[in-house]
């Protein structure tokens, strides 16, 4: 590797594309080398490469649960989690994720702490590259029919029994879901610290959040795009001043009516 006659163009052009094996033997070699802009492109590919380490690390954290059940000869292992169990209006979501072990997702975590941009990107590769994937949800009239926690619990299962894999041990965010005969552990804030219930919510997210934006253009005057049914002030002062479509849940919007 030759870095007497290197530009600053070219040695920006190593950094960004160089391996960190490769980015040690760059540092040592332009360590005596005094000029600032070398001095700060070395730095800012150090805050890069720590930046990996740290994902890296996250995410081997969030592999113990499965980990754990791989040493006990699991082999197809579900995550499970739901989205919009709070909103005022529209159906709730739950996703249901058999991860393949021998592909890492770097980036996976709780949806709500990535941005839309890190969650689209994410969602599309966790599609690709797991070994099964269901999307499901329960409808408004069975939220008001039965209530969120039970349509909820009614999403979970129809997002399990459409995996084209059956899994031999389910992973859920907190619930116990009800009519399961496959053995399951309902682990708190587990779309935080599960790969598997991450990649769950990442794309029940996503497909909640597409759901919302396409029913915008049926009833704009709910700003679904924006709010995707949580009961911002504009929301609710929307359903003050025009009353409630059929995407309200009737059972959480009669506070507002």
């Amino acid at each position: 590797m030759k870095l007497n006659s290197c530009t600053i163009f070219q040695l920006t052009e190593m950094l960004r594309n160089c391996t960190y094996e490769e980015y040690i033997k760059i540092k040592d070699l332009v360590r005596a080398d005094s000029k600032k802009s070398v001095k700060n492109l070395i730095e800012k590919a150090e805050r890069r490469f720590k930046k990996q380490e740290k994902i890296i690390n996250e995410y081997n954290a969030r592999k113990k649960y499965e980990l754990a059940l791989m040493e006990q000869n699991y082999k197809y292992i579900a995550g499970v989690d739901e989205v919009g169990r709070g909103p005022l209006a529209g159906a709730v979501y739950a996703a249901a994720v058999i991860l393949d072990s021998s592909k890492d997702i770097y980036g996976i975590k709780d949806s709500k702490k990535l941005s839309e941009l890190q969650r689209n990107k994410l969602s599309e590769e966790i599609r690709e590259k797991c070994l099964a994937y269901s999307i499901s949800f329960a409808s408004r009239e069975e939220i008001d029919n039965y209530n969120i926690l039970n349509a909820t619990k009614l999403a979970m299962k129809r997002a399990i029994d459409s995996l084209k894999i059956k899994p031999d041990y389910i992973l859920v965010d907190a619930i116990t879901i009800d009519g399961i005969q496959i053995p399951q552990k309902p682990i708190i804030r587990g779309d935080d610290l599960s790969i598997s219930i991450g990649a769950a919510s990442i794309i029940a997210k996503v497909e909640r959040d597409k759901y919302m934006e396409d029913m915008s253009s049926l009833y704009p005057q709910y700003l679904f795009d924006k709010n995707k049914g949580y009961g911002t002030k504009e929301h609710t002062d929307a359903i003050q001043k025009y009353g409630i479509c059929e995407l309200h849940r009737k059972t959480f919007v009669k506070n507002f009516v």
